[in-house]
């Protein structure tokens, strides 16, 4: 059973939640999913876990499951009785967490878990008992859900935020600008007492440590509860000590010692501020796991034209059943999988295949569901609905990818994973020592010496460090067109070993020129030129608006054509100023009775040779002249492949086209490796092939058929330019389809990770050194100890430390035209 988590900051968040469910009765394995927010639980030895147990563990943790409310109408009910039933049928429903019948107004209203139950099944449940279900209201798939509940986590993170700011920055003002700046704090003691200061401080401070702050006692309290303590653990139990001994010394300073009465609202109120900006930022970069899927499922059509009974009839996609005969028009979807029965035309396969080129279909060829007719009409038996359909299976298999990914835990999580712990034990340690070796007032000494690791030990500069590197990394690799949509991806990319590249717009433009006009047999190219394009004007086909484009070009004037015909899978024919003009491949040649040379035939074999369609043109029956037609390659490939060699990476080409061509352009460009002729499902294996050799791999694509590779890779690249369902299933985008900017993103991806490790060093040597320090081991020799307000002090220097390391990456320089790639993203 797999459960949306809501609530998670980071990815202690998500081991906390891990913890608790592993450890409820008749769970064998539990894994929680941070990036994708949600987690997986395997039942064993054939118990039963109800989902309300576990979305009671879940609530235990700290977190909550999202849920989702559908409301419908029941007919056939007439007594109590009946009410009871259907609430029993409902209820047993997995993943149904209640449900109401009201008998009054025939309607029932169930609560459940999107993705483990869904409105149908409800539904359905109601069917099995004996009743009919008439309509919904309010009912959601988990796409909805997930994106509703991440827009509104979204605002309340916002929230939080502002009002953390509104009141700390007076706090921060306050105190750092006037209790330690002399000449401040003289005048301002003229203007009110320094008790008043203090009132005025407990007051702004006391806002942000239960307003916003709050935020950290609903989930570090569970956590320590449950004995699995995390990142807020810590952060509560830190800023509840500041926050405790300022009231002390606000209120009763009489029970402190002589030279300890200090405040540290501003630490306190620093501390929660800072970790919120974190966790928002953090926000900003998740979330929108679903909208990859739900850009896929927009792409099925919702009704089919199926013939019943002789007659056309325009029904629900969904009720669509094999055996089915469906029409389709010339531009509409194909509904279903199918097998054509009659009719013929050309179908935008582009969605499957990733090629541009529409491709024929005839009587006994196969349709995909989701893909689009071009030009002709034709009926098709249903051979694959619903789940079976290409389109659902891409879904799948991108929703399969996207959850079986391992979570990108930052480096600062696993260090706190020891360090939260590891720091309680000190504090209490200290406490104790203090009690039993400690000079009088022993109570007080131990006190100070508590509160001084606790707030030393705050974790502020480590929980900020990855954040703020990923941010102003983020923010200088937009700078270079790079679209970096999660964070982690900066710090996954470091390590890849291999990029893999789809061809059609990515290595090429995705569009057919023409690269080459051969004439033959003493025709001239001009003349040529204008009759094949007046031909090919009648045509929809993609290299017919390769032909007219070349003409237009060159400022060709076109005579008029009659007679035009096209035959799928051959090629078009047409009358032009009284000649039979004839354009298409070999096969077309060959049916209208052409001759071709063994010199024509070699000019055309090399022109394939060099990743080139070639085509023929044929004037009353001779032979006038070669055509190659070819998906250019981009102006930018070369360096940024040449770019990625130099970087230490490999380079494979992943496509849908023929081995022939596909190996032209590996030969071409100097790519390592390439797989050709694959479809959806065989570009995620590929992926999963190269990883299987313990290599990190980064894809690079940009049509639908590439989101299931994109979303299995370790890091998934999308072309801006491209499909939206590639740019939401991709971790970076380029803005500008220039793949310069891949090795631009490496390059800075392994400088954000050196920043996020000093940053990490320097956090947590400053605790190691720090926290001996202020648990009060130079005292006994030196008379030392380090006061609560030099721990506040010092934690803030190191803030500003790790603040100031990570807003070198604005400057960092990058291998390929920098200047350039972002101009062009600027312009988009």
């Amino acid at each position: 059973m797999t459960l949306p988590v809501k609530g998670m900051s980071c990815a202690s968040c998500a081991q906390s939640v891990e913890g608790t469910l592993s450890r409820v009765e008749g769970i064998s394995r539990a894994t929680v999913n941070f990036a994708t927010e949600r987690a997986r639980v395997v039942v064993g030895g054939g118990e039963q876990v109800p989902a309300q147990t576990l979305v009671q563990a879940v609530a235990d943790s700290g977190y909550e499951v999202r849920t989702a409310e559908t409301t419908f109408g029941v007919q056939g009910m007439s007594r109590t009785s009946c009410a009871a039933r259907v609430e029993d049928a409902l209820g047993a429903v997995e993943g149904v967490l209640g449900a109401t019948v009201n008998l009054a107004t025939d309607r029932a209203t169930v609560r459940y878990i999107p993705g483990v139950a869904e409105t149908a099944d409800a539904a359905q449940a109601v069917r099995d008992a004996g009743y009919e279900v008439v309509g919904t209201e309010g009912g959601r798939d988990r796409t909805d859900v997930e994106r509703q509940a991440h827009e509104d986590e979204a605002r309340s993170m916002k929230h939080r935020l502002f009002w953390a700011l509104a009141f700390a920055l007076p706090v921060f003002g306050l105190e750092m600008g006037v209790l330690h700046i002399p000449a401040m704090e003289a005048w301002i003691t003229e203007q009110v007492s320094i008790q008043t200061l203090y009132y005025v401080l407990f007051a702004l401070a006391s806002v942000v440590q239960f307003g916003p702050g709050r935020y950290f006692y609903k989930h570090g309290w569970p956590a320590l509860k449950n004995g699995a303590p995390d990142m807020n653990t810590l952060v509560m139990i830190g800023t509840s000590a500041a926050y405790g001994y300022s009231v002390v010394a606000t209120f009763v300073p009489g029970i402190l010692p002589e030279g300890t009465v200090h405040v540290y609202y501003e630490a306190a109120a620093t501390i929660i501020t800072l970790i919120l900006a974190g966790n928002y930022m953090e926000g900003l970069a998740r979330g929108r796991a679903s909208d990859a899927i739900r850009t896929l499922l927009d792409l099925q059509s919702a009704t089919a034209r199926v013939l019943r009974d002789g007659e056309a009839q325009e029904i629900d996609v969904r009720d669509v059943v094999p055996g089915d005969v469906v029409r389709v028009r010339p531009g509409e979807k194909v509904p279903v999988g199918g097998e054509v029965i009659d009719g013929s035309s050309y179908v935008d396969e582009s969605m499957v295949t990733g090629e541009p080129d529409p491709v024929g279909k005839d009587e006994g060829d196969e349709v995909v569901g989701g893909t689009i007719n071009k030009t002709g009409s034709f009926t098709f038996r249903a051979t694959r609905v619903g789940e079976e359909t290409v389109l659902s299976q891409i879904v799948e298999m991108v929703e399969a990818a996207q959850g079986s990914a391992p979570p990108i835990q930052s480096l600062a999580d696993r260090v706190v994973k020891v360090f939260v712990p590891f720091v309680l034990a000190t504090a209490a340690l200290t406490f104790g020592v203090w009690m039993i070796f400690g000079p009088d007032p022993v109570l007080t000494f131990a006190l100070v010496t508590t509160v001084s690791v606790l707030i030393i030990a705050c974790p502020c500069a480590m929980g900020i460090a990855t954040p703020i590197s990923v941010m102003v990394g983020t923010g200088r690799a937009a700078e270079l067109g790079v679209y970096v949509r999660k964070g982690e991806a900066l710090q996954a990319l470091h390590t890849a070993d291999l990029v893999a590249l789809d061809k059609t717009g990515t290595l090429t433009k995705g569009r057919p020129e023409v690269t080459d006009f051969l004439p033959q047999n003493g025709f001239g190219e001009e003349e040529l030129l204008r009759w094949v394009a007046a031909v090919e004007m009648q045509s929809e086909h993609p290299i017919g608006a390769a032909l007219v484009a070349r003409a237009d070009d060159e400022g060709l004037a076109l005579p008029d054509a009659t007679g035009f015909e096209a035959i799928p899978g051959h090629g078009v024919t047409a009358t032009v100023d009284g000649k039979a003009i004839t354009v298409g491949a070999a096969r077309m040649m060959e049916r209208e009775g052409v001759s071709v040379s063994d010199e024509a035939e070699d000019a055309s074999d090399r022109l394939a040779d060099a990743a080139k369609t070639p085509l023929y043109v044929a004037v009353d029956g001779t032979l006038a002249a070669i055509v190659a037609v070819a998906d250019p390659i981009k102006d930018s490939t070369p360096a940024a492949l040449d770019a990625l060699h130099q970087l230490g990476i490999e380079v494979a080409m992943v496509t849908g086209d023929d081995e022939r061509t596909a190996h032209a352009i590996a030969d071409q460009l100097g790519i390592d490796h390439v797989q050709a002729e694959v479809l959806p499902d065989g570009k995620a294996e590929a992926v999963t092939a190269f990883q299987a050799d313990d290599q990190t791999v980064a894809f690079v694509g940009d049509g639908i058929n590439d989101a299931p590779a994109l979303a299995r890779a370790d890091v998934g690249i999308a072309i801006g330019t491209g499909t939206d369902v590639a740019i939401e299933s991709g971790d970076i985008v380029l803005m500008a389809g220039d793949l310069r900017g891949v090795p631009n993103a490496v390059h800075l991806s392994r400088a954000t990770l050196r920043n996020i490790k000093q940053n990490l060093f320097w956090a947590f040597a400053y605790n190691v050194l720090l926290i001996p320090v202020a648990a009060g081991v130079l005292y006994p020799a030196f008379g030392l100890l380090l006061s609560p307000a030099l721990a506040a002090l010092a934690m803030v220097f190191s803030d500003l430390f790790v603040i100031g390391n990570a807003l070198r990456l604005r400057r960092v320089s990058v291998p390929l035209g920098s200047e350039q790639v972002g101009a062009v993203a600027g312009s988009q």
